[in-house]
């Protein structure tokens, strides 16, 4: 599944909510989350469709956005899923 192709009902599917009231800040975390992932990685919106594998760090992202309130782990690191998954395709490494 690309990035392109996750709606709002599939990410509410995959963190389990099954009510409308969270609807504008899935809205929200989906979008932060897809341009984050793009700022850390330097890659347009089309050429992160062609990693299937970034869309588990997308979902990994926006679920800790809604049940944490936050993206980071003990000690203000990010979480090593998204970052190993992340920097495969990091264009725009120093």
């Amino acid at each position: 599944m690309r990035i392109s192709e996750i709606t709002l009902d599939v990410l509410k599917n995959y963190i389990h909510v099954y009510h409308d009231e969270d609807d504008t800040l899935l809205e929200a975390i989906l979008s932060g989350a897809t341009s984050y992932i793009q700022g850390y990685t330097g890659l347009s919106s089309d050429t992160l469709d062609l990693y299937d594998e970034i869309t588990i760090a997308l979902f990994v992202i926006c679920t800790e956005l809604y049940d944490n309130r936050s993206y980071t782990m003990n000690h203000h690191q990010v979480n090593p899923v998204v970052k190993t998954i992340l920097g495969m395709h990091a264009i725009n490494n120093l």
